[in-house]
């Protein structure tokens, strides 16, 4: 993407991280592909790209977009919201934002890169360790930031500037944030951010939300994420009012 932040694939869709497994309550297991999140596209899941499980409309294997409102993460009971110029989809484990204006990847033309995205997912499913949100929020940064800015698409990281490291309230939960200006060899530079605290619906189990966006675009979208993430409507709300 050109954030490279897409999903798990990718969960990710966009991280590049592999292919994981989760664990539900009754042994159940689902599977998601790592992929980078904000910037390039083409490890999103395009339909020849091998990207990871999503939640379809049952025609095909195409994801349902959501082109207005909220997206759902049902796995960790949350709702993220859909920017303007910007679309949503569910996924077998998470959800993913993805911006709809898209270019080629300036350090390798045959791929496709967009100017933003943003995917949930479990802390584990990332393989992000930590025992609280701010924990989690610091050790995942790098791996967010070489996922969406770093390799072929952009070459690689020279330097980053810490632009936010905070305590933040989301979906009721005590949670933490770092941000980071990300420059790279070649192309756009890119802000990243990784925002950590535990699921409505498992309070035991820590989300990460990664963001990657261009920085020729508004960064104020990453708070308008942020601040709109909400318990996701039937979803157990377990410290709701920390």
């Amino acid at each position: 993407m050109g954030a490279a932040v897409a999903v798990v694939a990718a969960v990710l869709a966009s991280v590049g991280v592999g292919v994981y497994a989760l664990t539900d309550d009754d042994g159940d297991r689902s599977t998601a592909t790592s992929q980078q999140q904000g910037g390039r596209d083409d490890e999103r899941g395009a339909p020849e790209g091998g990207g990871p499980e999503r939640e379809g409309d049952g025609e095909g294997d195409e994801p349902r977009r959501v082109e207005s409102g909220a997206v759902t993460d049902s796995l960790s009971g949350i709702s993220l919201p859909v920017p303007e110029g910007w679309y949503g989809e569910e996924l077998q484990v998470g959800a993913a934002l993805t911006s709809k204006e898209s270019y080629d990847c300036p350090g390798d033309a045959s791929k496709t890169c967009v100017k933003g995205g943003a995917y949930s997912a479990p802390a584990v499913v990332l393989g992000t360790r930590g025992g609280t949100a701010e924990e989690v929020a610091k050790a995942d940064i790098a791996a967010n930031a070489e996922e969406s800015y770093g390799g072929e698409a952009y070459g690689r990281i020279t330097s980053h500037d810490v632009l936010a490291s905070k305590a933040v309230t989301v979906a009721g939960q005590k949670g933490y944030l770092v941000r980071w200006k990300a420059v790279t060899q070649e192309g756009s530079d890119g802000f990243v951010q990784s925002l950590a605290f535990p699921s409505p619906s498992r309070p035991d189990q820590i989300v990460v939300v990664r963001f990657g966006v261009d920085t020729d675009q508004r960064q104020t979208v990453l708070d308008e994420i942020t601040e709109g993430i909400e318990v996701a409507e039937g979803g157990r709300g377990s410290g709701q009012d920390v």
